[in-house]
Formats: C-alpha cells, structure tokens, sequence
C-alpha cells in the first residue's frame, strides 16, 4: 500500500469538455492553429517538446482543452491527436509521469511493485539532472525516469522522435546510479495503443540509440507500457516488450 498522497486526482481521466478541430498546421514548437466547428481559427498550446513526426498533417483531427488560466496568453491546449489509420494518440507530454505513477500505484507495472512510497523531480547525480520519479521502500531506492513516446512506425515505438542530447545525460545518470548500487530504470510511456514493442530510433538520433544499449549494459532496466487512449481518458493499459538491437527493423 502507498503512503504517499496521489499528487492529483485521477490523472487519467482527461479535462471535459474537450474541443474538436481540424489541425492546419504546427509551428514554433509549441503553437499550433486549429480550425474548429464553426470555421473559426483559434491557436493552441503544443505540450510537446519533440517533432511530433507523422502527428503534425495539415487535417488530421484533433482535441483541444481550455485551460481557463487567465495568465495564460494560449489558454487552449492541445491534449489528442488522430492518425490517418484512426488511431488516437495523446501528445500531451506532461501527462506521463501521471501516467506512469498510476500504472505503478494500481499494479499495471508489474516490475515496479512493493514499494511504499513515490516523490517526484529528485535531483541526482554529477549533471545535475532531475529524475522523474523515486520509489522507496523495503526492496530499496529504484529511480524511474519516463519518456513519452507517440512515434509508431510498422507497428513499433521509437524514442526520440528528433535529437536528444538531454535524453542521453539521463541515461548516463542512470547508469551511475545503477553502478552506485540502485535500481534505475528508463520506461518509456506509449501514450497509443497500435504499438507492439518499442526501439530506439536509430535513423533519427544514433547517439540516444547508443547510449540507450550502454546504459543496459550498465544495469538499467528498460521498460515500456502502451496506452488505451479515448476521448475522455488515458490509461496506461500493459507492458510492451524493448528491444534494444542495433538498427531500426532489425
């Protein structure tokens, strides 16, 4: 049983209600224009660091939330993405530790249990990094850093979806804390449900794929859970398999 308070209420039930629209394009990283029922063009909030490659198709249908932050110059905010199979894809980055917390909390992360307690945002380490989330208790202090992971291409998850020099200074992290005589672990959170494994994305960022295979050589485990994503909730349903060999496909 967790001791620690849950740090928000149900965090996979997403906000309601949710605005549909038609994507016309994403630009700066973090802006996106939406065209919504009515024909008006509003400008949403992206929360997504990557490129969001194959997510980013002028038309594709896509969920918008309000905020209702009046400090906010973007009060919308883009939460779900619709692929041109169908498949929904949550592209809201800050929601995995939730995620990944609640998987832990009700069992989905089998590997992950028997702790009794969860902080979140440890600094650690040489580098100064943050890990996100530390679990203590009778079998000691495992450090769980989460990725969030929306490319799917055949069918298998890749991470990163563009160059990642920080992804790789938490692998290395993790790799020292794994020497120090700690459990640390990499989980990548798939937040669609048409993946059937994950792999490094060798073709876009070698470096991370490298130092992914060094940091399981170095005894951090590499976990990976795929999502059930609908329009009023994302849930972290079952483990996908890693796979860790070279290249892409092989």
């Amino acid at each position: 049983m967790w001791t620690t308070l849950r740090h928000e209420p149900d965090t996979m039930k997403l906000p309601t209600p949710l605005i549909e629209g038609r994507l016309l394009r994403r630009y700066q990283r973090f802006l996106a224009d939406v065209e919504l029922a009515d024909g008006s063009v509003v400008t949403a909030h992206t929360p997504n660091t990557g490129s969001m490659r194959d997510l980013c198709e002028a038309g594709l249908r896509v969920w918008l939330y309000d905020t209702g932050s009046p400090r906010r110059k973007y009060p919308l905010s883009w939460e779900l993405v619709e692929t041109r199979g169908g498949v929904l894809v949550g592209i809201n980055t800050l929601r995995a530790n939730g995620l990944v917390r609640e998987a832990i909390e009700d069992g989905t992360v089998a590997e992950l249990q028997g702790y009794d307690s969860i902080r979140q945002e440890v600094t650690c380490g040489s580098e100064g990094s943050r890990i996100d989330l530390l679990l203590t208790g009778p079998p000691g202090s495992c450090y769980v850093e989460v990725k969030n992971v929306t490319l799917v291409e055949g069918g298998v998850a890749l991470f990163p979806d563009a160059v990642t020099t920080r992804g790789a200074r938490h692998l290395r992290e993790l790799s020292r804390l794994a020497a120090a005589g700690h459990r640390a672990v990499i989980l990548f959170c798939v937040q669609r449900a048409d993946a059937r494994e994950v792999r490094p994305a060798d073709h876009i960022d070698p470096a991370y794929g490298l130092a992914l295979r060094e940091a399981v050589a170095a005894g951090v485990e590499a976990l990976a859970c795929r999502a059930a994503v609908s329009l009023d909730r994302v849930r972290l349903s079952g483990p996908l398999p890693v796979a860790i060999r070279d290249g892409v496909g092989a």
